[in-house]
């Protein structure tokens, strides 16, 4: 358990394992003196935005089986049968696998009155083929997102595992026998297994409101989204329009109310190209005067302090946008890719590069093979301001991940992001391997 307390506008907290109602006083006492020994060296008088008051609220996450529930023979078994599938062709020589699976229980009260208890459950399992021959080295693993599902996740009900298990072999043969990509501009389809990193790194940290007004600048920077720039700055295409929620089902930042009481919500971040909003928590919605916050507090443990932290941040299809394959029909030059694999991006969440698990070349709207030791680079801005076709309701997918990192100490949290599939213009393209050979 952990106690945190505001003494004359200063924090403070303490924290430990044992749960007595003797330790809960000592807890309270202790952050007293803590918040009183560092009120002389604080610079802000800490208020919290006000919060309607929730009394005995209970809620739990949207699953169905309880991977603690499953017997340890089950959940090896299921892993071991889709490697071996795996293993069982020429062109694989080594196979990697895991799942993880988390339950996640909490109880949060507070002195105004609060009280709530949720559970929640998420699941992420990933399976990778390798190759080792003659024409080289590649891997290829499976495009499955991590989602808010209890071990029905591996049932094929939700992701269709066997079926992409077995046409893994295949796509990894072809990819090393594939030709290195020639640098360039090159018109972009790119999957949501994909974009929902690119989501996650320039617009999810950006909009995080303390990174943007330089509170949170030691773990990865600060933001180029300044909060001057708030209904000013376009961040890309009028096509794009960025959600922050906690309430998305399966969603890995879904809760009921965060972790300093505030129900859960939806907001717009970007609208039609514009940035207009930000994340919240208590502290620094009233530090920019906003009536509320939007929910955005979490901690990984009862022994860290709750902070701002990452709702599902997503990419908002085009209710009458084109499926897969008319955008892929639309393209005459171009690369699609899919999965997410390396990333590098700035301190100000600016300049980045990305590469991913598969590269289709597209050549008068028809995929004709696989390139490889590809990265796409660009400024946040000009990426986003690229996009020139975003796709519809059937191309959405809900990708995200368990390690979303931040804070010091460190603290992870698990993060989804949405998208539809989307094209972009004459994005440059890198040869990996010509880069790392300067």
């Amino acid at each position: 358990m952990g106690v945190r307390v505001i003494v004359d506008g200063a924090w403070g907290f303490a924290s430990s394992p044992e749960l007595t109602k003797d330790v809960v006083t000592r807890l309270a006492e202790k952050a007293v003196t803590m918040a009183k020994i560092s009120k002389p060296l604080s610079t802000e008088f800490v208020t919290l935005a006000s919060e309607p008051v929730y009394k005995n609220q209970q809620w739990a996450s949207a699953y169905e089986i309880d991977p603690f529930s499953v017997s340890e023979s089950e959940r090896k078994g299921r892993i071991e049968e889709l490697s071996l599938k795996l293993l069982s062709a020429k062109s694989v020589n080594h196979a990697n696998a895991h799942t993880m699976y988390v339950k996640e229980q909490k109880f949060y009260a507070d002195s105004y009155g609060t009280s709530t208890t949720q559970q929640r459950v998420r699941m992420q399992t990933q399976i990778e083929a390798i190759s080792i021959s003659d024409a080289g080295f590649e891997s290829m693993r499976t495009l499955a997102q991590p989602a808010g599902y209890g071990w029905e996740w591996m049932d094929n009900r939700n992701w269709n595992w066997d079926e992409e298990v077995s046409k893994l072999p295949d796509l990894l043969e072809e990819k090393v026998r594939s030709p290195s990509v020639t640098p360039g501009k090159y018109d972009l389809l790119i999957h949501p297994s994909n974009l929902w990193l690119t989501i996650h790194e320039s617009i999810g940290h950006a909009t995080e409101l303390d990174r943007a007004i330089g509170y949170e600048a030691n773990y990865a920077g600060t933001s180029f989204a300044t909060p001057d720039k708030l209904d000013k700055l376009k961040y890309g295409t009028e096509l794009m329009n960025i959600t922050g929620d906690r309430i998305t089902e399966h969603g890995l930042s879904t809760v009921g109310w965060d972790d300093e009481g505030v129900a859960a919500q939806k907001w717009d971040l970007v609208k039609n190209g514009m940035l207009v909003g930000y994340q919240l928590d208590r502290r620094i919605a009233a530090r920019v005067n906003q009536d509320r916050s939007n929910g955005c507090a979490f901690a990984d443990s009862p022994a860290h302090v709750p902070i701002q932290r990452m709702p599902n941040v997503s990419l908002q299809p085009n209710p009458s946008g084109p499926e897969l394959e008319e955008m892929i029909s639309s393209i005459d030059d171009g690369i699609y890719i899919l999965g997410d694999k390396s990333w590098s991006i700035d301190m100000q969440r600016y300049n980045f590069q990305f590469t991913g698990q598969q590269f289709h070349r597209i050549k008068n709207g028809k995929i004709v093979g696989q390139v490889k030791d590809l990265a796409y680079q660009a400024t946040t801005t000009d990426f986003w301001g690229s996009m020139r076709v975003v796709g519809g309701p059937s191309t959405y997918v809900l990708g995200g991940a368990f390690n979303c990192g931040k804070a010091q100490p460190g603290q992870v949290a698990a993060v989804s992001h949405g998208s539809p599939a989307a094209i972009f213009e004459k994005v440059n393209i890198l040869n990996t391997v010509a880069e790392a050979g300067k």
